[in-house]
């Protein structure tokens, strides 16, 4: 196979593409439905036509070249191209087609968005979606997605967020807590209790109020996760105070499970949305999920 042939080949572009944002060989296989043997395969077939080196590879990791960083960024743009002549011909035949690539935090991603999934892929039976839960900040560039449900907005203006749902966040502990420890009644005595944080540290900095009005309190505590649940869990178990979603303790918080901390006082509300790059042209399938989300959407906003 030639250098023009092998530029045409859109199958070893693809398998090229989710090796190179995937890192792995075998990650790309899971992810296109294929077999190892037929992914290294067009990837050699690729490398062999082009003449070039496009991913070194090692026994412990792959990593990718000069070379293959420089077609993965013009592959990325040529499959966008594809899909988007795609949905061009899917909304001439009336419907909506392609591959919907979202990304959506772990806990909300269970509990609000996967739920309402069959009935849009059920509205578009020529759809398909494929769902990552994670709550890390992804790439949507390099990672490939067409859209992220995130908490708050986009860091630059080369991204588009559409409003989802007001997201507020309360202080509360589990009733063994405040028996053991005391409920604080300033948010100055919140330094002197056991803190729950979301985050790599012990210490963080919340924030209450909003405008003027905004106030600051640095909390610690003996206990910290990167993940939502287990900090829910660990606030359940009475381990100390947690800043939570509403959503997120709701039905804790009307069974008694936990208890609300200093209810005057409102943490800073952090909106949820929908968020896309401006850079690609947005896909009919993008328009219509967001369009689906904020009509369907329900979550609770205020406690009781």
């Amino acid at each position: 196979m030639d250098r023009v042939n092998a530029l045409h080949d859109l199958d070893a572009l693809r398998v090229f593409e989710r090796v190179a944002s995937l890192g792995s060989l075998t990650a790309a296989a899971e992810d296109m439905g294929l077999s190892l043997a037929v992914v290294s395969k067009r990837l050699a077939r690729l490398e062999s036509g082009l003449g070039l080196r496009l991913l070194q590879r090692s026994t412990r990791r792959l990593s990718i070249t000069e070379e293959g960083r420089l077609l993965r960024e013009h592959t990325l743009r040529v499959l966008a191209d594809l899909e988007q002549a795609e949905a061009a011909l899917a909304r001439q035949q009336g419907h909506i087609a392609g591959t919907l690539r979202l990304t959506a935090p772990n806990s909300f991603g269970r509990r609000y968005v996967v739920p309402l999934l069959a009935g849009f892929t059920a509205l578009h039976p020529h759809l398909q979606l494929q769902l990552q839960l994670s709550d890390d900040v992804l790439d949507l560039v390099a990672d490939n997605f067409d859209l992220a449900i995130r908490y708050g907005m986009p860091p630059d203006s080369s991204y588009v967020a559409v409003p989802l749902a007001p997201n507020h966040r309360v202080l509360c502990a589990s009733p063994d807590y405040i028996a053991r420890r005391g409920a604080p009644t300033r948010l100055a005595e919140l330094a002197a209790h056991d803190c729950i944080v979301l985050g790599p540290s012990p210490a963080a900095e919340w924030r209450f109020g909003s405008g003027q009005k905004q106030r600051s309190v640095r909390v610690r505590g003996r206990y910290c996760a990167n993940d939502g649940e287990a900090t829910h869990a660990m606030a359940l178990a009475g381990m100390g105070i947690a800043l939570k979603s509403i959503w997120d303790v709701y039905d804790d918080l009307q069974a008694g499970r936990l208890r609300q901390i200093l209810p005057r006082h409102a943490e800073l509300a952090v909106p949820l949305n929908a968020v896309y790059w401006s850079g690609r042209h947005v896909a009919p399938r993008v328009g219509a999920f967001i369009a689906y989300v904020r009509d369907k959407l329900v979550i609770p906003t205020r406690v009781g």
